[in-house]
């Protein structure tokens, strides 16, 4: 007897400059819960990828648009960011908010509309690291508002939402309390 049930697909969006940073030990977490209850996982690592700024063109917002008018690597992630039933955004705090690399990557997200049928009827985790011990204090709660506002505009659900401090690279890893919660963001995210 087969199963006939589509593997839920995830895709995680790695908005770190540090291949190990702290935020991406947490994406990393998530794609493991994911998975143990059969999701597949594709990571993408913003950082080296040729992502530019929006232009505030307007192009794909035009009727007779085919989407964003920029010719860069964005034009490989937008079919990515369709097909995946789920994505995973993960990011540090830099200056009081998400890192340039999420940024960039967020604000180019405008051209989907143009890209299909409710293409942001998505499951979205978000990961989210920072230095001070306060996420008041360090702006992960700006970058969580940004994120709240943005994916509350285009009708997006927002599953959860995992934080923590972690200012050296890897010492997210010492922090079981949040490793595991991300854990099960993964599983929720995919289940």
């Amino acid at each position: 007897m087969s199963n006939n049930k589509k593997q839920h697909k995830v895709l995680v969006l790695l908005g770190s400059p540090r291949k190990n940073g702290n935020s991406n030990i947490l994406a990393r977490e998530i794609a493991a819960g994911a998975e143990s209850v059969g999701a597949a996982v594709e990571s993408l690592f913003i950082q080296g990828m040729d992502i530019k700024a929006c232009q505030a063109c307007w192009s794909c917002q035009k009727p007779d648009s085919k989407g964003c008018a920029i010719k860069d690597d964005m034009q490989e992630i937008f079919p990515k960011l369709i097909e995946a039933d789920s994505w995973v955004i993960a990011t540090p705090v830099h200056w009081f908010n998400m890192s340039t690399q999420t940024k960039l990557w967020l604000d180019r997200c405008f051209a989907l509309s143009k890209y299909g049928d409710n293409p942001f009827n998505k499951k979205i985790a978000i990961a989210i690291a920072y230095g001070d011990a306060d996420p008041y204090a360090s702006g992960a709660v700006n970058a969580i508002r940004s994120f709240q506002d943005s994916f509350r505009y285009v009708g997006a659900e927002i599953t959860g939402v995992v934080y923590g401090s972690a200012l050296e690279k890897g010492d997210m890893e010492k922090n079981e309390a949040v490793l595991k919660a991300a854990r099960k963001l993964g599983e929720k995210l995919a289940g």
